[in-house]
């Protein structure tokens, strides 16, 4: 089984390619809602380069990341997409047609893919609703598709490959969400107790019930 897969940087063109992070994100959705078209806009026309000069700042530090964005186009149905695949991404990209019902519908489905196979049970995820330019031919109203975004705890972006409508914001706002979790992640492995560390016993937070929350 082969996987398309395009590369890009996102970071500042610097010498022997140096990055701080190295992040890859995987397009999920059925055949035919544009997944291959949202990468080429993101990474050719959008920006006319695949190397795209953008810093990610945090906390008042600029962070050169490395973002590799990988088309799953040809391998729709998501039973021939290996475990390795889903959990080598630390976000994902997942996409309908906003054109058609049943690709809504199939949602449901990669949802339930990525609980069982992503690197954790509640994964960062932008939902898009793809081919937003298609106004007369919409099938999926918005309200319908944020409720659904809503109810899973997604966030929502109509988008159209097409025309490169909000095609960079959802790829920004994954990549923020998935550097957020990062950052979280290392602050916690810094507290007291953490990477081994002997925890006081008086620790506040030491009887604290277990939080229901994905914190991987």
């Amino acid at each position: 089984m082969s996987l398309k897969i395009r590369t890009l940087i996102v970071g500042s063109r610097i010498h022997n390619m140096e990055y701080d992070y190295l992040i890859k994100f995987l397009a999920l959705g059925d055949s035919g809602v544009g997944k291959t078209s949202f990468l080429y806009q993101y990474t050719d026309t959008m920006f006319n380069s695949r190397f795209i000069s953008t810093i990610y700042q945090s906390k008042g530090r600029n962070h050169r990341v490395h973002l590799q964005l990988w088309d799953t186009a040809g391998q729709e149905r998501f039973r021939s997409l290996t475990t390795a695949f889903y959990r080598d991404a630390m976000g994902f990209l997942l996409l309908f047609d906003l054109t058609n019902e049943q690709s809504f519908l199939e949602i449901r489905n990669w949802i339930e893919q990525l609980r069982l196979h992503a690197y954790c049970e509640c994964p960062d995820v932008v939902l898009c609703g793809n081919k937003a330019d298609l106004e007369d031919r919409r099938v999926i109203t918005e309200w319908r598709a944020r409720e659904f975004a809503e109810k899973h705890g997604l966030a929502y972006i109509e988008t159209s490959a097409a025309t490169g409508q909000n095609v960079a914001r959802a790829v920004d706002t994954l990549l923020e969400k998935v550097m957020i979790r990062m950052e979280t992640a290392v602050d916690r492995a810094m507290l007291p107790g953490r990477r081994g560390r002997p925890r006081n016993v008086n620790d506040s937070d030491l009887m604290a019930p277990a939080s229901q929350t994905c914190s991987c």
